[in-house]
């Protein structure tokens, strides 16, 4: 039996089957761009662990970030002693961030957690409830953001009931038959038949839609966006988890559009392969929730935050 295949068999076996893996290979070892398997064969790596690894396997700025952190402490919950990489890195991705204004960022672990609280922040914030994303877009498998992801399979089935006030309108692909106008005009019947504007704390998209087959948010529906929230008083939610960090040639997707939103979640190339994820926005809403209403045990890891200067 060979490496790969024996190393199968003991996934099999050890590993429920819900976590599905896309290749037959068992990594050993990376670099840059390279990966070898249990056997030896080396492949060129156009995954990059799910757009996680913008800047490569191993960058040898950020493997020296992170060993230089690891002799100083490798954890102390930033809630219980806090630490400068934490603040350092707030305040690079605050002067990096397409708000408008001045910006606060929060950081997490996980991508799934920075768009969960993103939703807290921005219902804290407005004092609503309801929240709209689109068809097509994914934001996590938690049971929130499993109901703001806009794909019933495999995300949904037989997880259900989802999370209430939480509605979904068509993501405007032109060679799906989709408009903009469409788009729109979806928005309005969920406002006249759901959730009237005045309940809607925030709409949340991808400026580029990653599970929903790479589909770009046209710049005139952003705008569109940014102009309906101002109206009713909605916040406005760029999903960058898998867009952001250079992987659309600027630093934020969004700012192909012109847009500035509200909030901007963040994870994967942030921090070059180390788990770390937040959420940035306008200074005035990141102050909504009161203390001790976010945060987690490893949220803000000092490792991960080191890397992520790096990065």
């Amino acid at each position: 039996m060979s490496a790969n295949a024996a190393l199968q068999a003991r996934r099999v076996a050890a590993v429920p089957r819900g976590v599905a893996t896309a290749t037959a290979i068992f990594a050993d070892r990376a670099d840059n761009s390279e990966l070898w398997d249990a056997e030896g064969r080396r492949y060129v790596d156009f995954a990059g662990g799910i757009a996680v690894l913008n800047t490569g396997h191993r960058h040898a700025q950020v493997m020296a970030a992170v060993s230089a952190q690891m002799e100083r402490y490798t954890h102390t919950a930033f809630q219980v002693v806090a630490y400068e990489p934490y603040v350092a890195l707030a305040e690079r991705l605050n002067a990096l961030a397409p708000i408008d204004g001045p910006a606060k960022t929060i950081l997490f672990t996980t991508g799934a957690e920075a768009v969960e609280n993103a939703v807290k922040i921005a219902r804290a914030a407005t004092g609503r409830s309801a929240v709209i994303a689109f068809t097509g877009g994914f934001h996590g498998r938690t049971m929130l953001t499993m109901g703001l992801t806009g794909k019933a399979l495999p995300y949904k089935h037989r997880f259900g009931p989802m999370p209430a006030e939480i509605y979904h309108a068509p993501f405007p692909i032109p060679h799906y038959g989709v408009t903009t106008e469409d788009a729109l005009r979806a928005l309005e019947f969920i406002f006249r038949a759901d959730a009237a504007p005045d309940r809607v704390a925030a709409i949340i998209l991808e400026p580029v839609q990653g599970e929903g087959g790479f589909h770009v948010a046209p710049p005139e529906f952003m705008q569109a966006l940014r102009a309906l929230c101002d109206r009713h008083g909605i916040l406005l939610i760029a999903d960058e988890i898998q867009a952001g960090f250079g992987r659309t040639g600027k630093m934020f997707a969004v700012e192909h559009t012109g847009v500035k939103p509200d909030l901007i979640t963040v994870a994967k190339s942030l921090a070059g392969g180390f788990p770390l994820a937040g959420v940035i926005g306008r200074a005035e809403l990141m102050d909504a929730p009161e203390p001790g209403g976010l945060g987690g045990t490893y949220a803000g890891s000092p490792i991960a935050c080191a890397a992520a200067l790096a990065v």
